[in-house]
């Protein structure tokens, strides 16, 4: 079903009555398609003296094909450009890591105020700055990094026309695994990522994938819950992206697995990963089929909502199984056998749910919150071993599963987010595919959520 308001909004009269009554205002978002630029046009790079990142991310950029300005050298957004009109850039990018006191914040200021109303539509502003660890860099330091959080997520809620922002934490040395994660932020990709706070961290240099369009090329991937909604869309993208797919499902969901399988030139498993045997026959297919696994997805999931007071046994038992304790016996057996190599990637689908809970799901956000808590717990010791596992935590997406919601509960879901709109299964799966990439070694023990800054936990 799809966004009949939104629909209604972006036509002629609809725009005149949003304007007049106040109403959501859901703007039309920029999603990537195949052969895109990175950005699509200028970006405004600047920082705070003394930063760290600004000259890498420049030269990065540069790199890329990106036009880069600088606001010494930019004509003020008051003056005029051609045809009268302010340059315009599609991105604002600000080095806060040379901030070390509260003082210093007045940088940011200085750095957006005059250039917010430059922004393209879908246009990007991204704050890089520093882990706030009072070991790094003092009190004084720590303090000012981490303020710089309240500004990046009050700043995002005040983007319009499609804008998104984020705060990237670059610790020291971590510079040099930054370029996936900038790629990804900047771009069409991250249509509906906004006011995030994410981590890169320092460790062994990311490999520069040879064709950043095919980043994915000659690795192997394995989508849980592939048949339908997120897990089709990831296959789909991880496919586009070069990788190998492994599509798996539920027998009873042979048909469609087969036609996403088909279409993404993957391969369709059937297998229920709650049987107890299951975890040793997929470690066994693998194997004996391809053996190696460089990508896990935990996609599979199901919901059985009720109040705990009227949820049955079953009820809880079901989603806790699939949604948690099959994820959790499925990836020690593949870690076990040594199926996943240094490299290899794991990506557990969470939700928002499992971070802010939500009436009716005690089963499902436990489940969602224990998907987190095993890929934070992961993270340190696989990272010994040159493996990362993140979390992605999807807020309202349009899928089946939301279609079958009551109109107005689901309605009102769907504006409640700083793009006033639900996000589409693709945008879940770039983001997937971004922590998937080889150049994604920095980021791991993260929790990116996909939500369009839902106005409730995030």
């Amino acid at each position: 079903m799809g966004d009949r308001y939104a629909s209604f909004a972006h036509s002629g009269l609809g725009r005149t009555l949003v304007r007049r009554l106040g109403l959501p205002d859901p703007p039309q978002l920029n999603r990537y398609q195949p052969g895109d630029p990175l950005v699509s046009g200028p970006v405004l790079l600047g920082g705070a003296p003394g930063g760290r990142v600004g000259e890498v991310v420049g030269k990065l950029l540069s790199a890329a094909g990106v036009e880069l300005v600088d606001p010494d050298h930019r004509p003020a957004p008051g003056s005029a450009g051609s045809a009268g009109r302010p340059p315009l850039h599609a991105a604002l990018v600000f080095d806060a890591t040379g901030i070390t006191d509260s003082a210093g914040l007045r940088a940011l200021y200085d750095f957006f105020h005059p250039y917010l109303g430059t922004l393209y539509p879908s246009g990007r502003v991204l704050v890089l700055g520093a882990p706030p660890e009072p070991a790094a860099g003092g009190v004084a330091a720590a303090t000012a990094q981490r303020a710089l959080e309240g500004f990046l997520r009050s700043l995002a809620k005040e983007l319009r026309r499609g804008a998104t922002g984020q705060l990237v934490q670059v610790a020291p040395g971590a510079e040099r695994n930054l370029e996936s994660t900038l790629r990804f932020l900047l771009s069409a990709r991250s249509a509906y990522v906004s006011g995030q706070v994410l981590q890169v961290a320092s460790g062994p240099v990311a490999p520069v994938p040879a064709d950043w369009d095919r980043p994915l090329a000659n690795r192997t991937a394995l989508v849980t819950g592939a048949a339908r909604g997120i897990g089709a869309a990831t296959a789909e993208v991880l496919a586009r992206d070069g990788a190998q797919v492994i599509c798996l499902d539920l027998p009873g969901a042979g048909d469609a697995l087969a036609q996403v399988a088909n279409q993404v030139g993957g391969a369709a498993l059937q297998l229920d990963l709650t049987t107890p045997d299951a975890p040793r026959r997929l470690a066994e297919h693998l194997e004996g089929r391809y053996g190696r696994l460089d990508i896990l997805v935990h996609n599979a999931g199901i919901t059985r909502d009720r109040t705990l007071a009227k949820l049955d046994t079953s009820g809880w038992d079901a989603v806790l199984g699939l949604n948690l304790s099959a994820i959790e016996r499925t990836t020690e057996t593949l870690l076990g056998t040594d199926l996943i190599p240094e490299g290899g990637r794991l990506v557990g689908v969470s939700s928002v749910s499992g971070i802010a809970g939500n009436r009716g799901q005690t089963n499902y956000a436990t489940a969602k919150a224990g998907v987190i808590g095993l890929m934070q717990a992961l993270a340190p010791e696989l990272e010994r071993r040159g493996i990362t596992a993140n979390a992605v935590a999807p807020g309202f997406i349009e899928t089946p599963m939301t279609d079958r919601m009551p109109k107005v509960p689901r309605e009102v879901a769907r504006r409640m987010n700083s793009l006033a709109q639900a996000g589409q299964p693709v945008d879940v799966a770039e983001t997937i595919s971004w922590l998937a990439s080889p150049g994604s070694a920095g980021m791991t023990g993260q929790v990116v959520r996909v939500c369009g800054q839902s106005i409730v936990g995030s």
